[in-house]
């Protein structure tokens, strides 16, 4: 096992810039995940970590080793591809095998192999898979087979690139919960890179946002959630994405048009964005709590989606998405909707977080439909 220290990468196809100077510090055994949009060079990191990259600049230390001129196979990394990356005329239990006979792993004997392919398949739940073909797998088993490949390898760091990115939806988030518990991942430092922010979340210890090349923000789940750096960040995580209403402030309040108002940190004047997120906008019934964020509008468009209802409201004709459980929620009714003040978000007009908001001093604070 061993620490991951990149500092200043930079690559490049051609006459486009992939990266552009990521510094990223992983300790020892953490499980760190980097989450964007395709193109945003999640791939490049992998392979650049990896020694796949021709001419990536930088510095890459794993374990305090200095990675330059190093040839993958002596980097002490496995890594996932984003495609299952099988040999289709090997059986599994071969297609397990060929890491343990390849480069400074070539020393296990038979007998070793077949021990370490026999614990990693137990784990993975596909012992009973071994003698069969990878035409002859689902797409999970396949799935596994592919991870297999890289567990089986004992590794200072592991590299798995969008591993479940081809699976169900169901079977995707069973795999997700799997991931963490394998024993083989369980305090082997880890760098995943995904486009799904609910993986993000569930999976990273630390999470880095990347978007064209660099790093927007990194932190823990509940930092990236709470205090999203910019709006892009923001967006990233959480679906529906989060409400980003234009507004304009003078004198520390910003009023989002007839809708409602709320104070704004700083000397923030002029044109800012109002950030809610949908699933922190809870309906209330009665007299709305005072000290809250309260918007009060109708409800144009309820959409169900099992035990949730999107609700897309009209704030004083100012629209405004909301989920939430309660089914008896229909088109046409006149709702309060209620937001804990630290959960309104207060960005600049070119998307930088300036803060949370706070109630207004004698300011609106609730619109009316």
């Amino acid at each position: 096992m061993g620490s991951l220290s990149i500092t200043g990468l930079t690559a490049r196809y051609g006459k486009t810039v992939a990266l552009r100077g990521i510094d990223l510090e992983l300790a020892d055994g953490e499980f760190f995940v980097v989450l964007g949009p395709s193109g945003a060079g999640k791939t490049t990191t992998l392979k650049s970590v990896a020694g796949l990259v021709d001419g990536a600049e930088g510095e890459i230390r794993i374990a305090g080793r200095d990675m330059t001129g190093v040839e993958p196979y002596d980097r002490g990394v496995a890594m996932a591809f984003e495609s299952y990356a099988l040999y289709p005329q090997k059986t599994v239990e071969e297609n397990l095998a060929s890491p343990l006979r390849s480069g400074r792993n070539g020393t296990w004997t038979p007998q070793q192999q077949a021990e370490r392919i026999k614990q990693v398949t137990t784990t993975l739940g596909i012992d009973h898979l071994l003698k069969r073909y990878p035409r002859e797998l689902s797409n999970g088993q396949r799935q596994r087979t592919a991870l297999g490949r890289v567990l089986v390898r004992p590794a200072e760091v592991y590299l798995l690139d969008e591993p479940l990115s081809h699976l169900d939806a169901k079977l995707r988030a069973a795999m997700r919960a799997e991931l963490k518990q394998l024993g083989e991942l369980s305090g082997t430092t880890t760098l995943y890179v995904t486009h799904d922010y609910q993986e993000a979340l569930a999976l990273g210890d630390r999470i880095g946002v990347l978007r064209e090349g660099r790093l927007v923000q990194v932190g823990t789940p509940t930092e990236l959630w709470s205090e999203p750096v910019d709006t892009f960040v923001a967006r990233s995580l959480g679906q529906p994405e989060m409400n980003l209403l234009d507004a304009g402030a003078k004198a520390g309040v910003a009023r989002v048009g007839d809708a409602f108002a709320v104070g704004v940190p700083g000397d923030a004047d002029g044109a800012v964005q109002i950030g809610l997120r949908p699933r922190d906008l809870e309906i209330v019934d009665g007299e709305p709590p005072a000290d809250r964020l309260v918007l009060r509008g109708r409800v144009k468009l309820a959409e169900r989606l099992g035990r949730s209802v999107e609700l897309a409201v009209d704030v004083a004709g100012v629209q405004v998405i909301t989920v939430t459980s309660d089914h008896r929620v229909h088109e046409g009714d006149d709702i309060a909707l209620a937001v804990d003040w630290d959960r309104v978000h207060v960005f600049s007009a070119e998307g930088t977080r300036l803060g949370a908001a706070r109630r207004p001093e004698g300011a609106l604070t609730g619109g009316a439909r």
